[in-house]
């Protein structure tokens, strides 16, 4: 936050310095990102401790899952000139899990190693399938790297909420010390363990999980893909929509955001029941959709969808109304779908996922199933 503000003030200042402002924008949005990661694994690590924690199980395809995750390392290493190496040896590579929790365990472990792990050394990942059955296999991923190590009297607290062991190299790499701890609650979750070897001393660490799977089909993948891939082509959507949101500055994005990246036009509502009004009063086919923040003033985004659903206009008691909120868990999601809405984007906004929810909406609105984004 700091960073964010002083860079703030310092863009303030030198606005006819493109360069500078380029630069000076950069690191605020950088910063901005990390002040995100920091809350989210705090809300995350909150949900395990509390039980709330949920997995989303549908059927994927790992092998694409985990090529679609290393491309995410590719600038780091090389700009490190780390060796880095792959196998993969698994006989069941469609299987039934939580992609977002899984590649987020993956993620957080080779990111680690990408960080300890001086310019010119090296990390191997290795991603085995050890054992199966009719119904499940046993899949074991172990990253190795020949980093800095760690101290043999840190090992036993390495997956302790913000822990970090405190060495001169360790203090010049950004972290949270949350990732490890949320790593093994995932890995927990899904029935699985995790384990660590460490050794300074330039041995580096070795992190094993091993994680069971309930085996899946390429037709269980093939349908869930299909579901998913009802988009509308072009990018613009030329409709005009309602906007439900009490945040002056939200709202100013969300209409700045939907202008620039599909040409829509939004009317904007500042609570629930100015958003039920608006629709009253609306002819019939006006606006095209509803986003509908959850926490506002006189009626929250819930009871809004509710009241809006029991309208006597059954044309506009059916319009597609998408959840625009920060409560981005699935539980959350699963609540808008329970209070009748077709889709939840979250907050903060990116534009082209929000397009891509509101076009996915637009394209099958006579639907009353979730369009999730996560």
């Amino acid at each position: 936050m700091n960073a964010i503000i002083g860079f703030s003030d310092l863009l303030g200042k030198n606005l006819k310095n493109e360069e500078k402002a380029r630069e000076y924008l950069r690191k605020i949005k950088s910063s901005g990102n990390f002040l995100m990661t920091i809350i989210d694994q705090v809300l995350e690590k909150a949900r395990i401790e509390s039980g709330t924690a949920v997995l989303k199980m549908q059927a994927e395809n790992l092998s694409e899952m985990f090529y679609s995750v290393n491309t995410v390392f590719e600038s780091a290493i090389q700009s490190k000139e780390i060796q880095y190496s792959i196998d993969t040896n698994i006989q069941h590579k469609y299987a039934v899990c939580d992609k977002t929790k899984l590649q987020e365990i993956y993620l957080n472990i080779v990111s680690n190693a990408i960080k300890y792990t001086p310019n010119g050394q090296a990390i191997h990942v290795n991603i085995t399938e050890t054992a199966s059955d009719d119904k499940k296999a046993w899949y074991v991923f172990i990253c190795e790297d020949t980093g800095i190590g760690m101290k043999q009297e840190y090992l036993p607290h390495i997956f302790d909420e913000f822990s970090r062991e405190h060495t001169a190299t360790e203090n010049k790499v950004v972290g949270t010390g949350l990732g490890l701890s949320i790593v093994k609650s995932f890995v927990e979750l899904m029935g699985g363990k995790i384990y660590v070897e460490s050794e300074q001393g330039g041995k580096g660490t070795k992190f094993t999980v091993e994680i069971p799977l309930e085996i899946a089909s390429e037709e269980d993948v093939y349908k869930k893909k299909e579901s998913e891939q009802s988009v509308i082509s072009d990018k613009s959507i030329g409709k005009r929509i309602l906007l439900a949101e009490d945040n002056e500055l939200n709202a100013e994005i969300a209409i700045e955001l939907l202008k620039e990246e599909g040409g829509i036009l939004t009317d904007w509502a500042k609570d629930g029941q100015e958003c039920c009004d608006m629709l009253g009063q609306a002819e019939d086919g006006y606006y095209a959709l509803i986003l509908m923040d959850i926490q506002m003033p006189r009626l929250n985004g819930y009871e809004a969808t509710a009241k809006i659903r029991q309208m006597e206009n059954r044309k506009k008691a059916a319009i597609p109304i998408i959840a625009m909120t920060a409560n981005a868990f699935a539980e959350d999601i699963q609540m808008a779908k329970n209070a009748g809405m077709n889709g939840h984007i979250a907050k903060p906004l990116d534009g082209e996922k929000m397009i891509t929810v509101l076009k996915q909406c637009l394209a099958d609105n006579s639907d009353v199933k979730i369009q999730e984004d996560l």
